[in-house]
């Protein structure tokens, strides 16, 4: 039988009240679904324990992870919500109510999946707690989907979690929480992949480790020998997720001796300025290769991510991928987003009535998905947005101010320029990248400089359908063509009707 205690020592010192308005939701939520099973033969609550308890190692507050332990007994009727209020509060019912919405819709065609889409997103932008608790669900959901006897169920479930879950948990900065997501639906959404990879990962990474560890111990050495082993905290090895490398290795055509990131070495440290000494140890002992040194400390990627990368030539053949960060940094690498929701740093702040916690400034994803959500109707476009637009691999570009754009991968400056404005979208007279002029069907790379040339006179042309990716750019050179079009048969049909009236 699980025990609470298994939950309140994951948390980070919890206090007595936390404590104890956990149990108390603990048993709530036991006597509740008392006598329910799940599919898997176990008992219901086994599925809110084991949610309460991925909520604790996110590093949530006490009420977020109350509201995870008794998310489902508002949607079951097995609770009021007055009574929900009563015993544990507004804001656990808040909660309770933002993630009982969203599991109300089922899937009963792309109609109503659209719409619990939908209000998932918008439940995200009210309240982020909302949707780390419907992870921390979907996460148990995907552990125990081999409990589940229908296959089609197992696959659009895991389907879905590739496609919707675990790209949000990206998006969060959830890295910990988006590679158990994508390596638990991998095998139910292409079982000859996952085998055949996981037979590639199995024969490299043992000879990778090992050579590893010899990299390992030659840094060691060196920083003893500098006297600066007080500055890191500790090293550790890191293994690429089996998803992850499945994506990676469709870009090589499945050659695995050209991945050289399937082990990583990671120095944590404890300052910013730690991390660059550390940089220029391991570039003192090995030669870096070039282009492949990655500064996400002084530039983060949009979802918060911070870290020194590098790839080092060590001298006998082989090469390795270092990544140096701080411990702070590290924690929000693995929990992103989950990891601030006490208000750490002033990334949250309460609304009135304080039963929210609300973004003080949305990211930009946010803002970008609850605008385009407003403005579609039909399924299959949101949907193909979702999947286009917000949920693929990303470039990070720049302005030639220094602002970070982030975009689908594929993108071109004729993205880049609506992203910026549909203005400058609609007037591109020109081009540069990286201080080069460029053509309109340029595609972007991560770390290019853009700036847009415009001009009154220029309009998008039917071409620039071709060479645009996002959803966005199409919709306004569209309804600038459209609009193009109207002009020129209104102006056809008054010269016409002036020669046949003169």
């Amino acid at each position: 039988m699980p025990s609470v205690k298994e939950i309140t020592i994951l948390m980070k010192v919890p206090t007595e009240e936390d404590t104890a308005i956990i149990t108390k939701a603990y048993y709530f939520a036991e006597q509740a679904h008392e006598g329910q099973k799940r599919l898997t033969g176990e008992p219901f609550f086994y599925h809110l324990f084991e949610t309460g308890k991925n909520l604790a190692v996110f590093g949530v507050d006490a009420r977020t992870i109350v509201a995870g332990l008794i998310h489902d007994t508002l949607e079951d009727g097995k609770a009021s919500a007055e009574e929900i209020e009563k015993q544990f509060g507004a804001e656990v019912l808040f909660l309770v109510e933002g993630v009982t919405k969203l599991g109300k819709l089922k899937y009963h065609g792309i109609e109503r999946h659209v719409e619990s889409l939908r209000k998932l997103f918008i439940a995200t932008a009210h309240d982020v707690r909302v949707i780390i608790i419907k992870l921390a669900d979907r996460l148990h959901n995907i552990q125990t989907l081999s409990g589940h006897t229908n296959h089609e169920k197992q696959k659009r479930i895991a389907l879905e979690t590739l496609e919707i879950y675990a790209p949000i948990a990206h998006r969060l900065g959830m890295g910990k929480l988006r590679g158990e997501l994508e390596d638990g639906a991998f095998p139910f959404v292409y079982p000859k992949e996952y085998e055949e990879v996981k037979t590639l990962l199995k024969q490299r990474s043992k000879v990778d480790e090992k050579y590893l560890n010899k990299v390992h111990r030659s840094i060691q050495k060196e920083i003893s020998k500098q006297n600066i082993r007080d500055k890191v905290i500790r090293t550790d090895r890191r293994i690429k997720r089996i998803y992850s490398l499945y994506k990676k290795l469709l870009r090589y055509d499945m050659d695995i001796e050209k991945i050289h990131d399937i082990v990583a070495l990671r120095v944590i440290v404890a300052t910013i300025e730690d991390c660059y000494r550390i940089l220029g140890v391991i570039h003192g002992m090995w030669r870096p290769l070039p282009g492949k040194i990655k500064d996400y400390i002084a530039v983060p990627k949009q979802n918060g991510y911070q870290s020194l990368h590098t790839t080092v030539f060590t001298g006998d053949g082989g090469m390795v991928e270092i990544q140096i960060r701080t411990e702070e940094m590290h924690n929000d690498a693995e929990y992103g987003v989950a990891a601030h929701v006490l208000y750490k740093d002033g990334l949250f702040t309460r609304i009135k009535g304080g039963n929210r916690n609300v973004f003080k400034k949305k990211p930009r994803w946010v803002t970008q998905l609850l605008e385009w959500q407003s403005k579609t109707s039909r399924p299959d476009e949101f949907i193909e947005t979702l999947r286009v637009d917000f949920f693929q691999d990303r470039v990070f570009v720049f302005t030639p101010k220094g602002d970070v754009v982030d975009l689908p991968d594929g993108s071109g400056v004729i993205d880049f320029a609506y992203a910026i404005h549909s203005d400058i979208g609609n007037h591109i007279s020109g081009v540069k990248v990286n201080d080069k002029f460029v053509s309109l069907d340029t595609k972007l790379r991560t770390d290019d400089i853009i700036e847009i040339e415009t001009k009154k006179t220029s309009r998008p042309t039917a071409k620039w359908l071709e060479y645009a990716k996002t959803t966005l750019a199409k919709r306004h050179i569209r309804s600038l063509l459209s609009e193009t079009d109207a002009q020129q048969e209104k102006k056809l049909f008054s010269r016409r009707f002036k020669r046949k009236n003169s």
